[in-house]
């Protein structure tokens, strides 16, 4: 290059040690916290710990959380049979039906379209196992849940109406009456009780004898809203339930989407894991969906249905083939002579 000084020149080596001998020795810093730094990142392990912790706390928004009425209700269900081997009590007989070469029995209960009355069935056994195993200690009961402040009828109250639990028929009987009234489908009875599980995890409460005519009717407002195309209006309540305003309608709407932080999304997922865990629920306590032998009308149909379901896969299929080819589904046709004697 001609030039002496030219950057590519490095340093010579007594130079590099002179420099290096000038240095101080190592000392480490004192290590500082996020606070000093102005860096209030949450580091990746923490948000994972409170993703498992959200995910436990709130099966109503996690589908692989488990629901709070299935555990509850399994507690119980060993009782039963932990007193059963222990009084050597027989067990009643199993009627269930079952499949043969001649008859199929199906029931008419899927996810999409399940069964009303039995689902309207395991819903109130839902809320009955959440109320019989509440927490002892016994949570607050919020003011606009309370039958005593906010009664649904004329009738006067008894002042011991806390203690006694309601049955679970009494439970049935009120939920059958608002579906039928207000003509609701299957659907929007597992839409409430996602309703009514995230209600008792956001505020922190329990459903007890005094709060659970108004939290299932403000579930079962809200969830007829979201679920149904044709929903039913406030007043329409107020023609079932004779001697409730619709004042009173509109703030219990008003705060039961406040407690829910106005989360009213309902994932597949989720709906899927309650309609799941209340068949399970259903099995463990013989209360088995009714089962029909497969008629011929029937058959036909799911024949059908499925020729439907075979079209559309191998349209699919074809689509799929003309966008990208794989040379594995490549067939090479190869002509092998003929030897004629």
């Amino acid at each position: 290059m001609g030039n002496t000084t030219s950057c590519c020149v490095s340093s010579s080596p007594k130079i590099r040690r002179n420099a290096h001998s000038r240095l101080e020795p190592y000392r480490p810093e004192a290590e500082l916290s996020r606070e000093d730094t102005g860096c209030n990142l949450q580091h990746i392990s923490d948000r994972e710990n409170m993703d498992d912790l959200n995910m436990e706390c709130n099966p109503s928004d996690h589908p692989r959380a488990s629901t709070i009425f299935l555990s509850k209700s399994q507690t119980d269900v060993r009782e039963k049979r932990k007193s059963i081997y222990i009084n050597h009590h027989h067990a009643a007989p199993d009627r269930r039906k079952y499949s043969s070469c001649s008859t199929i029995f199906l029931d008419d209960s899927t996810v999409s379209q399940p069964n009303l009355k039995y689902t309207i069935k395991c819903v109130a056994l839902a809320i009955y196992y959440h109320i019989k195993n509440r927490e002892i200690d016994g949570r607050m009961v919020l003011d606009i849940f309370d039958e005593k402040l906010h009664p649904l009828t004329k009738l006067e109250i008894p002042a011991d109406y806390e203690k006694h639990d309601p049955e679970q028929k009494q439970i049935y009987r009120f939920v059958r009456t608002l579906f039928s009234a207000a003509q609701l489908t299957a659907e929007c009875a597992i839409v409430t009780l996602v309703y009514l599980e995230r209600l008792l995890t956001y505020a922190e409460i329990d459903i007890c004898p005094v709060n659970w005519k108004r939290i299932v009717l403000g579930a079962i407002l809200l969830a007829s809203k979201v679920w149904d195309d044709q929903a039913v209006w406030n007043v329409d309540y107020c023609q079932i339930l004779k001697d409730i305003t619709v004042e009173d309608m509109n703030e219990l709407e008003r705060q039961f989407l406040e407690l829910l932080q106005f989360n009213i999304n309902v994932p597949s997922s989720v709906y899927a894991k309650y309609y799941f865990d209340l068949r399970s629920m259903a099995e463990a306590n013989n209360l088995s969906f009714p089962l029909e032998p497969l008629s011929r009308d029937k058959a036909q149909k799911l024949e059908a249905i499925s020729r439907l379901c075979d079209d559309k896969y191998k349209d699919l299929k074809k689509a799929a083939k003309k966008r990208s080819v794989s040379a594995d589904n490549l067939v090479v046709v190869r002509w092998n002579p003929a030897i004629i004697s």
